[in-house]
């Protein structure tokens, strides 16, 4: 145990990730400790992509962060969800909405009710109940708590942003709130032979900085985290074979959606991220099975819109760093750890990691103990969540490659066998602890890639066929009614 008062936190890297960390840090602790970042303008950032999921709105809130103060600053869009195409089979299309689908029941989920109404002959879309798709396909937006007259929730939305601009925007917040900037690329960590703790590092200026902890944001290098401390890392790749990712702007064209579309092709996928002034474009792809070239070859035929910039290649590989704290550094962003952006989760795994330390704040020294359960509930955390990508994988029907045919082969974790399982057996499903998500993330994956449960919750024999039929339409009547009364989703933006 490390009984030093901790007075000095140091964050080591610029970007998303360590301005996102300096943000909160001040916010909550910026009385009781000096924050320090050090970042330099020569040094480029990866990004950790444009598009969020909905607990973005919860953190901004914690910072008091206005909602149009920040749409304007980071020419942010609004997202209601994820449109999968391509993903079950060519040709194929479902949607990972936000928020809730139909209306559940007392210890039955809705899901069941429309299993067993696809057995009496009843023709419905599973996303004909979610408000969230509805008002996404018909390009609209606006805050909406309850479907009319109902309790019934309505809509759900996260964002698509400039992630540079956000950056730029904590930055701004940050200092304003004490946090020091320090411009400068580090040459040398000065490691403790006895304790193995960070004591200092030291500039291009020879400019000497010192600190109690270490938050590691210097990206997938892993500066401190592995450079420094050797801490290792555990590869997923056989899990999520795509290594590579190629991203590219472009200007934008006609109506801006409000959800992010991901494509799948030959050998991974494709991204489309709409803002305000452009689009964000990018393809995810196994370089044992494409070529670069061939890869910039598929982007560029399947873009909207003129380049703005050329295609940046981020080499990758998916796993997770085996201690994201270790001694006195605590890897937050890709410095602890990689998983693709299929389900825009890595700005969100940023800031429940910032969220954590600060839970766990080691006030009057490091003890391993508080470092012990930050490090399990890291691990907990990611593993879910690549659980979830990797169903997307394995859940395809594909037969036109040898990528997509590896993926329905390929072993799985069993945290994961399991659950579909379960699934395919009973139409059940269930949200682990520290699963971040839902039943309804999960039920729409594997309805919309075609995972057929064999039976389903005796509870939805409690209505009959023609109470069905009448649920369906009550509730389509309900969220038609609620959707045609909201704005377009390009109207919302331009009366912020």
């Amino acid at each position: 145990m490390n009984k030093a008062k901790i007075s000095n936190v140091v964050i080591v890297g610029g970007g998303t990730a360590g301005w996102i960390s300096a943000a909160l840090l001040a916010k909550t602790l910026g009385n009781t400790v000096n924050i320090t970042l050090i970042e330099s303008d020569k040094i480029g950032i990866v990004g950790v992509g444009e598009a969020t999921i909905p607990p973005m709105i919860n953190f901004n809130n914690a910072l008091g962060i206005d909602e149009r103060d920040f749409l304007k600053a980071t020419k942010a869009t609004i997202k209601l969800g994820i449109q999968f195409e391509n993903w079950k089979e060519q040709g194929s299309s479902y949607m990972h909405a936000f928020g809730g689908v139909g209306k559940n029941f007392a210890f039955c989920d809705f899901h069941h009710y429309w299993l067993k109404s696809q057995e009496l002959g009843i023709a419905s879309d599973f996303w004909d109940f979610s408000v969230n798709y509805q008002a996404a396909i018909q390009g609209k937006f606006g805050k909406l708590t309850n479907l009319e007259g109902t309790n019934i929730p309505g809509i759900t939305h996260a964002y698509h942003f400039d992630a540079g601009l956000y950056a730029k925007f904590l930055r701004q917040y940050s200092e304003s709130a004490g946090v020091k900037r320090i411009e400068g690329i580090i040459e040398h960590v000065a490691v403790n032979e006895s304790s193995g703790h960070v004591d200092s590092l030291t500039l291009d200026s020879q400019q000497v900085i010192t600190g109690d902890i270490f938050i590691d944001c210097s990206g997938m290098k892993g500066l401190l985290i592995e450079k420094a401390l050797n801490t290792g890392y555990e590869d997923w790749s056989h899990w999520l074979p795509c290594d590579r990712a190629m991203a590219m702007p472009t200007t934008s064209t006609g109506t801006i959606k409000p959800f992010t579309r991901s494509i799948a092709h030959e050998a991974g996928w494709q991204w489309q991220i709409p803002l305000q002034h452009r689009t964000g474009n990018g393809i995810v792809y196994a370089s044992r099975y494409l070529d670069d070239e061939s890869a910039k070859k598929i982007l560029m035929n399947n873009i909207e819109g003129e380049p703005l910039a050329e295609p940046k290649i981020i080499p990758f590989k998916t796993g997770r760093r085996r201690k994201q704290w270790h001694k006195n550094v605590v890897a937050i962003g890709l410095s602890s750890g990689f998983l693709e952006p299929l389900e825009s989760t890595s700005i969100h795994l940023i800031q429940t990691a910032v969220i954590r330390l600060i839970k766990h704040f080691p006030h009057q020294g490091i003890k391993q103990e508080e470092v012990d359960e930050f490090n399990r509930q890291s691990k907990n955390e990611i593993e879910k969540i690549r659980d979830f990508i990797i169903l997307h994988y394995k859940l395809n029907q594909r037969d036109d490659s040898p990528f997509w045919r590896e993926c329905q082969r390929m072993d799985i974790p069993e945290t994961l066998a399991q659950k579909m399982a379960l699934f395919k057996s009973s139409g059940k499903v269930f949200r682990d602890y520290e699963d971040l998500f839902t039943e309804i993330a999960w039920q729409q994956v594997m309805i919309g890639q075609g995972l057929v449960p064999g039976d389903v919750h005796p509870l939805s024999n409690m209505l009959s066929k023609d109470q069905l039929e009448d649920l369906y339409e009550n509730l389509r009547i309900l969220i038609k009614r609620s959707v045609d009364k909201l704005p377009s989703h390009e109207e919302f933006l331009s009366n912020i």
